[in-house]
């Protein structure tokens, strides 16, 4: 089965998130904005109980972070997604750095930027055309977030949680 960790954001930024994503994300249905902190991986259900022990040891030594997201911007041309740039504090990427200890059954193939997708799967030109449009409304918001969320994929692609984890160290 398929696993991920990400944060939600507040109501607000998911709302705001979601009057594109209605638009321009087929993933929309699947899964509410987040922030995704550990990417995909695959795990069996003894694996998984093992994995979530791991993480619920890593959030208690961390404490609750500030999700800022300060501009609209693109993975173009790696890909035409379209999301809020989330800023990467140092507590955010080391909260990121220690879930990748854990072992998976993966290797993180990309770099993390943190983000909230808002737009994918499009074609160039449509890529190209909504793009300076969604740069000129912005996206800022800050809140602080004090809870990660342990998801798995079920069978029609939809997301859902499995366990969910208060940020709660390292004052």
């Amino acid at each position: 089965m398929k696993y991920g960790i990400v944060a939600f954001p507040s109501k607000k930024v998911q709302d705001f998130a979601n009057s594109y994503r209605k638009r321009y994300d087929p993933h929309y249905a699947l899964i509410t904005p987040h922030m995704t902190v550990k990417g995909v991986f695959e795990a069996d259900e003894n694996e998984i109980k093992t994995i979530a022990e791991k993480v619920n040891k890593v959030v208690r030594n961390h404490k609750p972070f500030t999700l800022k997201t300060t501009k609209v911007s693109s993975f173009a041309p790696v890909t035409n997604a379209i999301y809020f740039h989330v800023e990467p504090t140092a507590e955010l990427v080391k909260l990121h750095e220690d879930l990748n200890d854990i072992q998976y059954n993966e290797d993180e193939s990309y770099s993390f930027v943190p983000h909230i997708t808002i737009a994918q799967k499009m074609n160039a030109s449509e890529h190209d055309d909504i793009l300076p449009q969604l740069k000129m409304i912005g996206a800022q918001f800050e809140e602080e977030i004090d809870r990660l969320h342990l998801l798995y994929q079920l069978e029609d692609g939809s997301w859902t949680v499995y366990e969910t984890f208060r940020l709660s160290g390292a004052e």
